[in-house]
């Protein structure tokens, strides 16, 4: 694999809620996921990071999610395609405003947390995610799970989807992530982290949990930014894929 996105949720913080370090993080990927005010992210800090993300040329996404503030959008809500696709719209149009008011554009979306992963397996919520991003814009790819039924959705519409690997996350044997309710969901250890990480770009797998080789074509790595040590982590995944002769740029510059 010559050349792979790094990609890091961001703008996260709400008032005086600080979540992770947006700047040091945005020193080292290449994508920069936005939160857009319904999981997380107040006015000021979506204008703030879109500002820190142009500034270090990083690729801009809007980190779509549902309106849940209180859970930080890790709970599934049942809500109709009708309103799940007005909030997408909704969420898209609050960081192009934002975005373009600092030079900057939306070049991608990443659902998050939940919306996420119901994704997955959720036909009518992942439906109208796609439908809605197409909409809006049919040149923006869509970060997503390998194996989720909103990359099929997505084809058919004519969209790009960009499977991604989670750095800081256990897999199940299945290609899914561990639950957060489990205690081994998320992953501390660098040297584990990053190993990992070079296998996937050496040999397109993961290592489940319990050792099970997952195939896996991605795109892009994805480093938390409210993980425990992420910015350490982030950097030390750059430096040992660019060592081994991996290019690290955004997937929104083209083909790989």
């Amino acid at each position: 694999m010559a050349r792979i996105d790094m990609n890091s949720d961001v703008g996260e913080s709400f008032g005086n809620w600080r979540m992770g370090d947006d700047a040091a993080i945005l020193s080292t990927v290449s994508s920069a996921n936005i939160a857009c005010g319904f999981h997380a992210g107040d006015p000021g800090t979506i204008r703030e990071t879109s500002r820190l993300a142009v500034e270090n040329d990083v690729a801009v996404g809007a980190h779509i999610g549902y309106r849940d503030l209180a859970g930080f959008g890790r709970r599934f809500l049942d809500c109709s395609y009708d309103e799940l696709a007005a909030d997408v719209l909704y969420q898209l149009g609050a960081l192009q405003a934002m975005a373009g008011s600092v030079g900057g554009r939306i070049s991608y979306v990443k659902p998050h947390g939940a919306l996420y992963h119901s994704m997955i397996r959720h036909e009518d919520h992942a439906r109208a995610v796609v439908d809605t991003v197409t909409a809006y814009d049919d040149s923006l790819p869509m970060l997503l799970l390998p194996g989720s039924v909103a990359l099929e959705i997505s084809a058919e519409n004519g969209l790009r989807g960009v499977a991604e690997a989670f750095a800081d996350r256990n897999y199940d044997p299945d290609g899914t992530l561990v639950s957060r309710r489990e205690p081994d969901a998320v992953l501390h250890d660098v040297d584990v982290v990053v190993e990992n990480m070079r296998r996937l770009a050496q040999d397109r797998e993961i290592i489940a949990r319990d050792g099970t080789r997952i195939p896996m074509e991605a795109e892009s790595i994805c480093v938390h930014g409210d993980t425990e040590g992420s910015v350490d982590m982030a950097a030390a995944v750059r430096r040992a894929l660019e060592a081994d002769g991996v290019e690290i740029r955004s997937f929104v510059e083209g083909p790989a």
